[in-house]
């Protein structure tokens, strides 16, 4: 079992994830025999990752010590804080605490993965406090773009470790819900708070994020002069958001569709948990929408983010089953791209003015806000809490670096802020804390598919991503060991390389070039297999490829094998003499073809069993 390089009386406060990055969150405090994990989140994958789903934390450490895992406190129900726990708990069978929303958002995922009945979920509030034996934990009410986001204030011997999660200080939100509790933070802070670790998503903006009100108000302003049918896409988790939209469509008398399963959940959550109020007469099904008039008509969708296969990429390529676009058509984006989602946001809006629809989007248009905090927002939360040391989280490096300049601005010593990375783990006592060790277990891990097994690594994704760049190239052949002859091929087979039709002479020297690697493995290998073959064919074949185009495909050899086991120790290819030599080397400058070869090799006058190509090289 892995420990950590601390002493006994120290705390130890380390990340699985959400260092450097924005996404994979996972922060752990430990003390002794007892770690509280807080989120357990995913991060969704750049174009270069080619095939992955989801990329997640390596939980070898966590797994190891399972044993002392007391529970993963859940912040908010973002999918980059909650949607590695299917993974997680296949590993390790630990309590969930979360708040309402997030734990409705967290049984559905459970349920699909068959998780759901020996999951032991606990639901809590800003008021509740957890005990174990050591620790326990707390909990303060924030705001962001998703109902019941929490702070983690884990309660240890040494002192207080405070998580903010994702948070601004929206102090109006929309619907008369509650704001940020200014009151339980001051009360931390005033009892002492040993080591805060802040969102750091936009410190690099010298602002105070704006109220959600503040797009409200926009808007209902947008709807009202909205003749045609309105497509609303935003984020299905910003349930204030979509609250805004259908309130506003209720006021005009819109009736309401909902398409796209994560949408759909959404509104059902929100509306058993009273953050939505839309009557049941507003809500239509999705086949009734053309029995209305379109100016009677919004339709509430996923896609913001340019998903291919969510609904409003479908209506824009024209695949969706119920819906196409009309000339009259108002789509409304309510988001922003996230990084690394930009181009396809765009692709998708060009495409839905092609269509004939009117887009509205962005900042621009006063119909989106940002869910973290500005460096106002901060430097406010920096204030409230007044940490004796300081570790900005949830940020690309940049980002937690200018967050450690804003708590220097606050009060904090220079020397008290700790910018780390994803393993490393800071040691605290109640006077001192230092970086003490580094986990080394902690890595990404890529998932391939549903499930935690369903991993690929950088082998495999580096193989892809050359596939994608350089094609591939099969050459296929079969031989016969008995009486090494080649006894069908080689055949090369070209895609994403080089056009077959238009490249016959590369082709054709491809596949001599196989061919003569084949001969000389019967040549100077005494014992051939399959392997030996595969190692000549592929390291020949590259340097003849790379040579005429400057290029490196995947090469595939598949040679099948004819009497592999049949053959005797002594029954192998004897170098011919100085004579033969020159004659093949003469045969190949000539490039003469494989029935030449056979003849000559006929003509040898040996008592061993010589080999004869019977294949052809095109």
């Amino acid at each position: 079992m892995t420990k950590l390089k601390i002493k006994n009386n120290e705390v130890a406060f380390y990340a699985m994830g959400g260092l450097g990055e924005i996404g994979k969150n996972m922060y752990c405090v430990q003390f002794q025999d007892e770690i509280i994990v807080i989120d357990c989140g995913v991060l969704f994958p750049e174009d270069e990752l080619l095939g992955v789903d989801y990329v997640i934390q390596n939980y070898d450490y966590l797994i190891e010590n399972k044993d002392k895992i007391k529970g993963i406190f859940i912040t908010h129900g973002h999918e980059d804080h909650i949607g590695g726990l299917p993974f997680f708990l296949q590993k390790v069978n630990a309590p969930i605490y979360a708040g309402p929303f997030a734990m409705s958002l967290i049984k559905g995922k459970l349920e699909e993965k068959h998780l759901l009945r020996n999951a032991e979920l606990h639901e809590i509030n800003e008021f509740d406090e957890v005990h174990f034996k050591k620790l326990w934990v707390s909990f303060f009410r924030t705001t962001h773009s998703i109902p019941d986001t929490l702070g983690v204030a884990v309660h240890t011997p040494q002192g207080t470790i405070v998580q903010t999660g994702d948070f601004k200080f929206d102090l109006t939100p929309v619907g008369n819900l509650p704001g940020p509790n200014l009151q339980q933070m001051a009360k931390l802070g005033d009892d002492g708070v040993l080591l805060l670790t802040s969102d750091s998503t936009n410190a690099e903006r010298p602002e105070f994020t704006k109220s959600e009100r503040w797009v409200d108000i926009h808007i209902r302003r947008i709807f009202e002069r909205i003749k045609g049918r309105i497509i609303f896409a935003s984020f299905a988790s910003n349930v204030y958001r979509l609250r805004e939209a259908s309130d506003a469509a209720i006021a005009q008398g819109r009736k309401i569709a909902v398409f796209g399963r994560s949408m759909e959940n959404a509104i059902t959550a929100g509306q058993e948990l009273g953050y939505l109020n839309i009557p049941k007469d507003s809500l239509i099904d999705q086949n009734e929408i053309n029995n209305y008039p379109p100016e009677k008509v919004l339709i509430m969708c996923t896609g913001s983010q340019g998903e291919p296969m969510a609904a409003l990429s479908r209506i824009a390529n024209g695949t969706h089953r119920q819906i196409t676009i009309q000339p009259e058509d108002t789509v409304v984006f309510s988001s922003n791209p996230i990084p690394g989602n930009t181009t396809s946001v765009n692709a998708l809006i060009n495409k839905l003015e092609e269509s004939g629809a009117n887009v509205i989007h962005g900042y621009v248009n006063n119909i989106h806000t940002s869910g973290h905090g500005g460096q106002v927002d901060e430097e406010f939360m920096l204030r409230l809490m007044k940490p004796k040391f300081f570790a900005p989280v949830h940020g690309e490096y940049r980002m937690q670096k200018i967050h450690t300049k804003l708590a220097e601005m606050t009060g904090v010593p220079k020397e008290n802020s700790f910018v780390l990375a994803n393993g490393d783990v800071l040691a605290l006592t109640k006077d001192s804390c230092r970086v003490a060790d580094h986990i080394d277990s902690v890595s990404d891990v890529y998932i391939d598919g549903r499930d935690a097994g369903d991993t690929v690594g950088n082998p495999e994704i580096r193989e892809r991503r050359l596939l994608s760049e350089e094609g591939v190239v099969t050459a296929i052949a079969v031989v016969d060991l008995k009486d090494y002859q080649i006894v069908a091929g080689p055949d090369i087979v070209s895609r994403g390389f080089v056009y077959m039709h238009e490249s016959q002479e590369l082709i054709k020297a491809a596949n001599h070039e196989v061919f003569w690697a084949i001969l000389n493995t019967f040549k100077n290998h005494k014992n051939i297999d399959q392997r030996v073959l595969n190692r000549t064919i592929i390291s020949r074949l590259q340097k003849l490829l790379y040579d005429r185009t400057g290029r490196r495909p995947v090469i595939i050899p598949m040679v099948t094998i004819l009497n592999g086991n049949n053959r005797s120790e002594n029954q192998h290819y004897r170098r011919p003499n100085n004579k033969n030599n020159q004659t093949h080397k003469n045969e190949r400058q000539n490039n003469h073809s494989h029935r030449n070869s056979q003849q000559h090799s006929k003509k040898k006058n040996s008592k061993e069993k010589q080999p004869v190509a019977t294949g052809n090289t095109k």
